[in-house]
């Protein structure tokens, strides 16, 4: 058994994993929970430049799209925007501060369909906005 093998199996012991469907938006209760999620995210991030509503209202459609709706690739790519954010001195989290952050493979690779969507207004995340 190599040092690798031996790490990978040491660390399985360790976890146990927890399955989380993907966030839906396709109502407006899934809507409602998608920004709660935000709402609380925003409340724990710590920016200088941070305000009510960044997630929640001005990336809500852009998160979803980049996450591909997957809670942890939305918390790596707003951990990696943070991180982005201080080390630029915006201490904020814009579409622009995001666009330069990689998030991993699988969401990049996934997402082109639904930001499309989301871009030519046939789909949003928003409460009481939804274009179905």
């Amino acid at each position: 058994m190599t040092t690798t093998d031996a790490l990978f199996a040491q660390f399985g012991r360790r976890t146990t994993a927890l399955p989380l469907p993907p966030f839906l938006a396709e109502t407006e209760p899934d809507r409602r929970q998608w920004r709660r999620l935000l709402l609380t995210i925003e409340k724990k991030l710590v920016l200088a430049g941070a305000w009510p509503g960044m997630l929640a209202d001005d990336l809500s459609d852009y998160l979803y799209a980049r996450s591909t709706r997957h809670f942890a690739s939305l918390m790596t790519l707003i951990s990696r925007g943070c991180r982005r954010a201080i080390r630029t001195g915006t201490e904020q989290l814009t579409e622009e501060v995001m666009d330069a952050v990689r998030n991993d493979a699988s969401a990049e690779q996934a997402r082109t369909e639904l930001a499309a969507a989301i871009t030519a207004g046939l789909f949003t995340t928003r409460p009481g906005r939804s274009r179905s």
